[in-house]
């Protein structure tokens, strides 16, 4: 990928690794590589997701602090792994049909809107958001139920019901409330998820040219690199270069992303939370959730958990794409042609 940004008297060019689609990843590598992966991601960011759950099922407002020290103190440091263990074994699925879906995506949608005619820079937007958006839809097939579960597990003390593990509440959801009740949330989830992956992935395209783009000036002005046949500079960033760009591009994608989702993803946790009346009614939908949350503590209600949210998809999305474009690099068939 070559990205030219300049003053007239000094123009440069950027050369960084070529982009690696889906014909060129050695796929039986790229999935199993993958569990690993971001089985261990998945372990080292999982008490941010429990910290904002308990947040966004609470009836009133409490620091994030507050709240971690709190859930450690009354019921131990193993409480912010609660429903890790279910969790886990849905992110392996989950995760494959996520990546599947997102690089087949990427190349068959980016390849298509070239011949269409659009600029390299809006094609590549383009597909990234639609591969963010089919990307999220598929995994949400598998991960709604999981997500029920964990999340049923991660608040159960404060919960009329006990559940004795995963197996054990995947049951007892079952026995009450049918596949619907595991699939409780999931229109809203695909609401939530699917547009805020489509945004995050469009945000991370443009965040790094945007990036890169200022690293371009800076390297004209200092006149750094060496000279082509058309009298540009040239310069190549070094791999930790190129993962400090990849992780800040993240990481403002991820934020942005968080924000503008955070209510949505309040509503989404209640009603996934909540279980069904004792006579049998249905739970509560969209609209009584909502109100109830402006009721309890004004719309402020429906950004609780937003320090942790933030800090962990910031922390998520910064971990999640070096591990993945690491990932990609290491699945490839032939690393050598990834130079440009």
């Amino acid at each position: 990928m070559n990205l030219g940004a300049a003053e007239e008297e000094s123009p440069q060019e950027i050369h960084i690794p070529a982009e690696i689609d889906w014909q060129m990843l050695d796929k039986s590598k790229f999935f199993f590589l993958g569990a690993a992966l971001f089985s261990g991601v998945s372990a080292s960011l999982y008490p941010m997701v429990v910290l904002k759950t308990r947040q966004q099922v609470a009836y009133s407002e409490l620091p994030c602090f507050r709240t971690a020290f709190s859930l450690v103190r009354h019921e131990g440091f193993r409480a912010l792994y609660r429903g890790f263990g279910t969790s886990l074994m849905g992110t392996i699925p989950a995760r494959a049909l996520y990546m599947g879906a997102l690089e087949c995506t990427k190349s068959y949608v980016g390849t298509a809107t070239v011949r269409m005619g659009f600029p390299e820079a809006t094609a590549a937007t383009i597909a990234n958001a639609a591969a963010g958006l089919s990307a999220a839809m598929a995994a949400q097939l598998v991960w709604t139920p999981v997500d029920v579960v964990s999340q049923r597990l991660m608040v159960q003390s404060s919960s009329s019901i006990h559940y004795i593990n995963g197996i054990d509440a995947f049951r007892k959801i079952l026995n009450a409330d049918g596949l619907r009740g595991l699939y409780r949330g999931f229109g809203i989830s695909i609401m939530t998820y699917a547009p805020s992956n489509a945004m995050w992935w469009a945000s991370y395209y443009v965040a790094q040219r945007l990036i890169w783009g200022g690293i371009g000036c800076y390297q004209a002005k200092k006149v750094v690199g060496e000279g082509n046949d058309n009298g540009a500079n040239v310069y190549r960033p070094d791999s930790k270069t190129v993962m400090a760009v990849q992780g800040g591009s993240a990481a403002m994608a991820g934020s942005i992303s968080a924000l503008i989702t955070m209510p949505l993803d309040t509503i989404k946790t209640r009603l996934q939370v909540l279980d069904g009346d004792e006579n049998g009614r249905r739970g509560p939908t969209i609209g009584q959730t909502l109100r109830n949350l402006v009721r309890e503590g004004g719309w402020a209600a429906c950004y609780r958990g937003l320090a942790p949210r933030c800090a962990s998809m910031s922390m998520s999305a910064t971990t999640m794409i070096t591990t993945y474009e690491l990932l990609k690099r290491l699945s490839t068939k032939n690393p050598e042609g990834l130079i440009s």
